[in-house]
């Protein structure tokens, strides 16, 4: 006989915990808004600022991420 799969796990559980969504979605706004800056002007303290907040909303999104993947 075939053995279903257990959905009911701590791993899971913890991979559909919605706060975790939500960190990974606010990651991907900065992320976005670090693009739109990147592009929007051509001055080097735009620049690093776009960098820096692009750099930070990937940071957030993958820390979800790894939060899913238990890591």
């Amino acid at each position: 006989m075939e053995q279903t799969p257990k959905h009911n796990t701590p791993s899971m559980k913890r991979a559909n915990e919605t706060s975790i969504y939500k960190l990974m979605a606010v990651g991907i706004v900065i992320s976005v808004i670090g693009v739109f800056m990147r592009f929007a002007g051509d001055s080097l303290a735009l620049s690093l600022t776009a960098w820096a907040v692009l750099f930070i909303g990937s940071f957030i999104a993958c820390k979800g991420v790894f939060k899913i993947l238990a890591a």
